[in-house]
């Protein structure tokens, strides 16, 4: 039996999980629930599912999520500091990091010191404090599997002592991908959240139009596979149903594939080195009409460009480059900025915030706050 922490079990990923774990309730246990405000899922999760431990990390909710569960044997705790005291306690084997963004830093973190397996669901902490997180991991001894789709995919493709000489990064191009410059500049919330192929939450979604979520994959690939930029190309790929590929030193390139269902690489975290059967759809390939692939447009969709020129600076930068896009998209989520602008905002702050090569936590956090605070200042 693996017992596992979910960070963020009310998310998209959250409850993707719990659905793995119900179907395989005979090797996994939902251990710890966490969630930020979503008292109402949270509390029917923990009745669900009985975990020993549930966290709302808005200490203003405690009082409902205590009420609730009151005639329950869990423990509730709330705060951000618990989401970090409970992935240490002994009965946990498994840390799914399924936080939405820079908050998720912390508890992984934390999780890796009890030398806790991860699984990586929240690409922010990698895209902020890669070198920090793969020097604890190594230290720690302790294994970071992906959960993204791309990266799972990279992952099963990958052969012990086979040298990559390339990642292709595959993209769906999100929803505005046959858009003019122009066209942009009127895009509203509602279409952007309008993703033609996953199902995904509010910020991941604004971040795959903009092609940001892209930008932040490959900052995470560098750090998970431990090639240099010039190694990851992204691809569109709008059918989503090659979810990457690797390109070995012979030139022979490896792809996994299937539907776009986020519980196949939660899974195989949660599993491996194992394969378990999935109650999901499989790929039909009598009804493929097509698999197209096209390079993505950097001028249409600068963000990803200003990803790979974060990485190419290192240090500090991805880290600036992570709070001014959680800043901006969540002005756009609250119509409070337009779509083209979210990329100017991200630029002016790369420039702004002072650069450092420092890859202490203290270092993340004081930078994180500063560029959020000039972020925020522009709009």
């Amino acid at each position: 039996m693996r017992r596992i922490a979910i960070l963020g079990s009310t998310g998209s990923i959250g409850t993707q999980a719990l659905d793995v774990i119900e179907q395989h309730s005979d090797l996994f246990e939902a251990y710890v629930l966490t969630a930020n405000n979503n008292v109402e899922l949270l509390v029917e999760q923990a009745r669900r599912f009985q975990p020993e431990m549930v966290v709302i990390a808005n200490e203003a909710h405690y009082d409902a999520v205590q009420r609730a569960l009151s005639n329950l044997p869990i423990k509730v705790y709330a705060g951000a500091d618990a989401l970090c005291e409970v992935v240490q306690d002994e009965g946990v084997d498994i840390v799914l990091a399924s936080m939405v963004g820079f908050a998720g830093l912390r508890p992984t973190i934390s999780a890796i010191k009890a030398k806790k397996v991860i699984a990586l669901a929240n690409k922010e902490t990698l895209v902020v404090a890669g070198e920090l997180i793969n020097r604890l991991a190594s230290e720690y001894e302790v294994p970071i599997l992906p959960v993204d789709s791309e990266h799972s995919a990279i992952f099963q493709c990958l052969e012990r002592g086979n040298r990559i000489e390339k990642i292709l990064l595959t993209a769906s191009g999100g929803p505005f991908r046959h858009f003019s410059q122009d066209e942009l500049r009127t895009v509203t919330k509602a279409q952007a959240l309008a993703h033609p192929t996953w199902n995904m939450g509010a910020k991941i979604t604004i971040d795959s139009a903009t092609m940001m979520n892209k930008g932040f994959e490959v900052i995470e690939a560098k750090w998970l596979f431990g090639v240099t930029p010039d190694k990851i190309q992204v691809v569109v790929h709008p059918q989503s149903v090659i979810h990457s590929m690797v390109q070995f030193e012979d030139g022979a390139v490896k792809a996994q594939l299937g539907v776009p269902d986020m519980r196949l690489p939660i899974q195989y975290a949660f599993s491996y080195p194992q394969r378990l059967p999935l109650n999901a759809d499989r790929v039909d390939f009598f009804q493929l009409k097509d698999l197209t692939f096209e390079r993505p447009d950097t001028l249409r969709f600068p963000c990803l460009q200003l990803a790979y020129d974060a990485l190419a600076r290192g240090g500090n930068m991805p880290c600036i480059v992570n709070a001014a896009n959680e800043v901006v998209n969540r002005a756009f989520i609250d119509d409070r900025i337009s779509f083209c602008r979210i990329a100017e905002v991200i630029a002016d702050t790369m420039q702004h915030i002072p650069f450092t090569t420092e890859s202490s936590l203290e270092t993340y956090l004081e930078t994180d706050r500063e560029a959020r605070l000039y972020a925020a200042s522009l709009i």
